[in-house]
């Protein structure tokens, strides 16, 4: 498996960076987070998954090189935070991000298709660093 960093920029559009990074903001607000779910996600646990979705967050602000590993982590924390009602934000999601949930799908499905040579390794497994 390859674990070559690949910049935000050299994989994705400006508009697909700010989701992500709102996407992972929102796991220190209105998202709810077991130690159980963020070890699933690939984190040591809930205190982890928000410090590094901290530093993963401004790694994509600065296009900051990113393992595919950290891709992966990023995605499916994404993909969990938009959808889940239970866990993330929801049926809120609009509210807390300014973001259309038709916005969002279609922004999402994009993310995925452009990442998914990057984060191949880690399909049906725990994206663990």
């Amino acid at each position: 498996m390859s674990e070559q960093e690949v910049r935000p920029s050299e994989l994705l559009a400006e508009g697909e960076v700010r989701l992500l990074r709102r996407a992972l903001g929102e796991w220190g607000g209105p998202a709810r987070c077991s130690d159980q779910l963020a070890f699933g996600m690939g984190f040591a646990d809930a205190r982890d998954l928000l410090d590094q979705c901290g530093l993963l967050g401004r790694a994509l602000a600065n296009d900051d090189p990113i393992k595919p590993v950290d891709w992966a982590r990023t995605l499916l924390a994404t993909e969990i935070v938009f959808v889940s009602d239970l866990v993330g934000s929801g049926i809120e999601w609009q509210t807390t991000t300014g973001f259309s949930d038709e916005a969002t799908l279609s922004t999402l499905r994009k993310i995925q298709r452009k990442l998914a040579g990057t984060v191949i390794a880690y399909y049906g497994k725990r994206p663990a660093a």
